[in-house]
This record gives structure tokens, C-alpha cells and sequence, in this order.
């Protein structure tokens, strides 16, 4: 199963306050065991909303662009990873491993990531088309 984990965003983190060396060198360490263990397939820390855009649709006839910062810093995300799994267990496991030294994390969220087996509606056709999209990008 594939999760992702989203590190919220937080007041310190969406001011630009820089890790230390320290936590820089825990986050590494860390990810090498991810990636040892087989369980990160990606992840990414993200520019403070500040340098951001958002995207509103909201069914109106044309989406509304809105510019950072954004305002809820705890909806926001500050970084987050794609982990392959055996289940949700295993992924809380890990989750509650990440390196926190310098207190700037507030929480992280964890979510299965939807496949096509999810949809009731999938056609083969479609089914073919998602699988042959996932070869081409590496997913």
C-alpha cells in the first residue's frame, strides 16, 4: 500500500526559520533507513506558502488564482513523502520516528494513496491507460 505523509506547516516553518544542522543531518539519516527499508519512494520539503500559489474552483465557471501567504498555517503543507507499505501500521511506525530536534514540526498526516482498484467505474480501458501513465513516470 502506498501512503502518503504530509508534514503540516507551521508558524516557524512558514516564516522561513531553517533547520538546524542537526535536524538536517537526523532528516538524512532517517531517510536512509527509508529508503534501506524499501519504504520511501519519494519526498519533498516545500517553500513556505509565502511563494505559492492556490487554485480555487469552488464550481464556478472559471477558477480563482489566489496568492501566498496563505493564512491557516496548520492546513498548510510544509513537506511530505510517498511510502510503499505493507499497511498502515507499518506506516505509523515510521511516522512516529521522524526527527523533530528542533521542535519546528507540529504533526504530520498520513493518508493512503486512492489506486484504480478504488473506483467502481474504472473501465479496462481506463485501468490500461492509468497503468501505461504510472510505467511512463516512474509510479
Amino acid at each position: 500500500m502506498r501512503v502518503m505523509v504530509m508534514m503540516k506547516g507551521t508558524e516557524a516553518i512558514e516564516q522561513g526559520v531553517q533547520p538546524s544542522e542537526a535536524l538536517m543531518a537526523e532528516m538524512m539519516a532517517f531517510n536512509e533507513e527509508l529508503v534501506a527499508a524499501g519504504i520511501m519512494i519519494s519526498g519533498e520539503g516545500l517553500q513556505p506558502s509565502s511563494k505559492g500559489k492556490r487554485v480555487v474552483f469552488g464550481g464556478r465557471d472559471k477558477p480563482i488564482v489566489y496568492e501566498g501567504p496563505f493564512a491557516e498555517t496548520k492546513e498548510l503543507i510544509a513537506g511530505f513523502w510517498i511510502w510503499e507499505v505493507k499497511d498502515m501500521d507499518e506506516a505509523i511506525a515510521w511516522a512516529v520516528r521522524i526527527p523533530d530536534t528542533d521542535k519546528l514540526h507540529g504533526e504530520v498526516e498520513v493518508r493512503p494513496v486512492v489506486t484504480f482498484e478504488d473506483f467502481d467505474n474504472m473501465t479496462p480501458e481506463l485501468a490500461a491507460q492509468e497503468q501505461s501513465l504510472r510505467e511512463r513516470t516512474g509510479g
